[in-house]
């Protein structure tokens, strides 16, 4: 398994974050593509939201070798066509590091404030299922037309073309759509750890071998916070002081974390936790939430020993 970090913020402390990846030879950093960062509206008032697409740009020019990954641009946001030629520039940018994620988008309030369109879930999936054949049309080797109800792409060549090593990542919670999507397009499957994940995992796999392509090349990975500590002891304190933060009890907060499928546990446990998601072929995790270097560290060296 290898890990890699998610974050958010301010560019400074985007930036901070990927040159700590670069130095712990992490693979990635990912971006998350959001309008507001909190579901809390008062802590949403005042936390940066920045655009994670020209974040990701300087990043390609500030990093040398890391893979850059937006997790991910819902596709209420952006037109396919700004999706392409903005994955495409980041791509050249970059030297051919860039991993465009796509999903339905799913925060209703972000979609409020800034007067985004926010058809309901099944539009939201046939626009995406749309989006993914418009963009994989638009990064072929050959001009390759695409018509759908939503969108339309003309065969025609698009200059500049990208390196050729664009990557495509769908991820979401979805039982069905999201896994299908994955099978029949995606190069990695963001797959959430939660109700039955074998069989999600299982469903993108046949569903990417019906269409010929190779399911054992579909990348599947994940993402979500960890919490971890090195002993029973540090842990507890650790949940009582999250539970005491949330207004709840640390029974309840547990049985929300184990609903989630968030990983919790001194960090042998985590260790555990993490071979048998190894045994079902994830073999990314995207850390999100933690932005002090001492615990990444701490949390990383635990995690990799």
């Amino acid at each position: 398994m290898e890990f890699a970090l998610q974050t958010s913020g301010l560019y400074e402390d985007v930036l901070e974050a990927a040159l700590f990846s670069e130095e712990r030879g992490l693979p990635a950093i990912a971006l998350p593509d959001h309008y507001l960062m909190s579901l809390d509206e008062e802590a949403a008032k005042t936390t940066p939201a920045s655009d994670a697409l020209i974040q990701l740009a300087g990043l390609a020019r500030d990093t040398t070798d890391i893979e850059l990954v937006v997790l991910v641009s819902p596709i209420t946001f952006r037109h396919p066509a700004v999706l392409v030629k903005t994955a495409i520039t980041i791509d050249r940018m970059s030297g051919g590091r860039f991993t465009l994620g796509i999903g339905t988008g799913w925060m209703d309030r972000e979609h409020e404030v800034f007067g985004f369109d926010y058809p309901p879930m099944p539009e939201r999936f046939d626009r995406l299922e749309e989006a993914l054949a418009y963009v994989s049309a638009a990064l072929s080797d050959e001009p390759t037309g695409f018509s759908g109800e939503h969108f339309t792409l003309e065969a025609f060549p698009i200059s500049p073309r990208s390196t050729g090593t664009v990557k495509l990542l769908v991820g979401g919670t979805g039982a069905s759509k999201t896994p299908r999507l994955a099978g029949l397009y995606a190069d990695e499957f963001n797959v959430f750890l939660g109700e039955d994940l074998p069989g999600r995992i299982d469903h993108a796999r046949e569903t990417a071998e019906a269409a010929g392509r190779d399911p054992n090349a579909l990348m599947l990975s994940s993402a979500g916070p960890i919490i971890g500590a090195a002993s029973q002891t540090e842990l507890d304190t650790k949940l009582d002081g999250l539970a005491a933060d949330a207004g709840s009890s640390r029974d309840d907060l547990v049985e929300q974390l184990e609903k989630r499928g968030t990983p919790v546990g001194t960090y042998g446990q985590l260790r555990e936790q993490f071979t048998r998601l190894e045994d079902l072929g994830i073999t990314r995790f995207y850390i999100q939430g933690i932005r002090d270097n001492d615990y990444r560290s701490e949390l990383l060296d635990a995690l990799r020993s």
